[in-house]
C-alpha cells in the first residue's frame, strides 16, 4: 500500500500522454497524495504530492499547457491538496501513536481482570474462551476464575447487567471478592456471601450479577452453586451431555435481599473423562439470521475433541458461525475436564 500512491500516479500520466490535450487526466494526480496520507508517514506524504505536483508541471509542458489559467489552478489545487495531505498524515499518526498506548494499557488490564487460567490444577484439565461484543475489545462484563485451593479447585464464571465499563468495573469487583473469599471460606456459600457484600457496596437500583461456582475436589463428583446463570452444560465421558439444573431457582448476585430463596450448594457426578462446560448467555443466546438461538445441547460432539482448548476453539468457531460472524453479546466458555 506504500507504493500504491506512485502506481497510481504513474497509471495516471501515461493515461494523460496516451490521451492528448483534450482529454485531461492530469487533475487526478491529486490521487497519489491522498493515498499517501492513509498509509504513508509525513516525509513520504510530502514526497508524493512534490513528485505529483512535479509530473503535473512536465505534462502541462508538454500539451504546452503552462501559463494558462485553468492549469494554474490545476496545479495550485494540487499543490493544496498535498499540504493537506501532510496535515492529515501527521494527525494520522499521532492517533495511531495514541491507539498503540491505549491497547497496551488495555492488555495489562485484561491480565489483571481476566488472568490466563493454568491448563492443568489440580484433578482437573482447564480451557477458557472469551469473545467480547465490542469491536477492538478483550474484556467486557463476563468474568471468569480458577482457584486452587485447600477445598479444592473453584471456579467461577459470571455475566455483569449492562455493558460498557460500568460493566468492567462490576466485574473487577466480583473477582476480586472471590479471589479473597475462595481461599478464606469453607463452602462456597461462604464465598457468596463474601461477593454479595462487596457488591453492595457498589451496585444500585436493580443491577445484578449472575454467576456459577464450581468446587472440583479429588473426589467423583463436583459442587455447584448457581446463582440465576445458565445451567452448566455436563457430558459423560461416553458423550451424553445433559445440564446439570440445580433443584431450586435462586436470584442472581445483588438481588438476593428481594428475595427468600438463598442460593443453595448441589452435588453431580463427575467421573473422570467428564466434561463440564461453563458459559454465559452470550453463547445460548446467539441468534442466526431468522433468529434462531445457538443450539448448544446439539453440539456436543465438538466438545469430544481430546484436546480442551481444541474443543473449545471448535465451539466458538461454531457459534460465530451460527450468528453470521460477530455476536451482540459477551461470551465467556470454561470447559473443565476431570483428568
Amino acid at each position: 500500500m506504500r507504493w500504491l500512491p506512485f502506481v497510481a500516479m504513474g497509471i495516471v500520466g501515461l493515461s494523460d500522454l496516451l490521451a492528448g490535450p483534450e482529454l485531461r487526466f492530469r487533475p487526478l494526480l491529486a490521487l497519489g497524495p491522498a493515498f499517501a496520507a492513509l498509509w504513508c508517514g509525513m516525509r513520504r506524504t510530502a514526497l508524493v504530492g512534490i513528485a505529483a505536483v512535479s509530473l503535473g508541471v512536465l505534462l502541462s509542458s508538454y500539451h504546452h499547457a503552462l501559463g494558462k489559467r485553468q492549469n494554474t489552478l490545476m496545479l495550485a489545487m494540487m499543490a493544496g491538496i498535498t499540504v493537506a495531505s501532510v496535515f492529515a498524515s501527521s494527525g494520522r499518526q499521532k492517533r495511531e501513536r495514541l491507539l498503540a498506548e491505549v491497547r497496551s494499557v488495555a492488555e495489562v488490564a485484561q491480565r489483571v481482570l481476566l488472568r490466563p487460567v493454568p491448563r492443568r490444577v489440580g484433578p482437573v484439565h482447564v480451557a477458557v474462551s472469551y469473545t467480547s461484543a465490542t469491536a477492538e475489545a478483550r474484556i467486557g462484563g463476563d468474568l471468569y476464575e480458577v482457584a486452587s485451593t485447600r477445598s479444592g479447585v473453584r471456579v467461577i464464571v459470571g455475566d455483569v447487567q449492562g455493558k460498557g465499563l460500568e460493566a468492567v468495573e462490576t466485574a473487577a469487583a466480583v473477582l476480586g471478592a472471590f479471589r479473597e473469599a475462595a481461599y478464606d471460606e469453607a463452602d462456597l456459600t461462604g464465598v457468596v456471601a463474601r461477593i454479595e457484600t462487596a457488591l453492595s457496596r457498589r451496585l444500585s437500583g436493580e443491577k445484578f450479577v449472575t454467576a456459577v461456582l464450581a468446587e472440583f475436589d479429588d473426589g467423583d463428583t463436583v459442587t455447584l452453586l448457581n446463582c440465576g446463570h445458565p445451567s452448566p452444560l455436563l457430558l459423560s465421558r461416553g458423550g451424553v451431555g445433559v445440564f446439570a439444573e440445580p433443584e431450586d431457582v435462586a436470584p442472581p448476585l445483588g438481588l438476593t435481599e428481594l428475595v427468600d430463596i438463598r442460593p443453595c450448594p448441589y452435588t453431580v457426578g463427575f467421573a473422570p473423562g467428564d466434561r463440564m462446560l461453563i458459559y454465559t448467555d452470550g453463547v445460548v443466546e446467539a441468534r442466526d439470521g431468522e433468529g434462531r438461538f445457538y443450539p448448544l445441547a446439539d453440539r456436543c460432539g465438538l466438545l469430544k475433541v481430546p484436546d480442551p482448548e481444541r474443543a473449545l476453539e471448535e465451539l466458538r468457531t461454531d457459534v460465530l458461525h451460527h450468528v453470521g460472524g460477530r455476536i451482540t453479546d459477551d461470551a465467556a466458555m470454561l470447559l473443565v475436564r476431570r483428568r
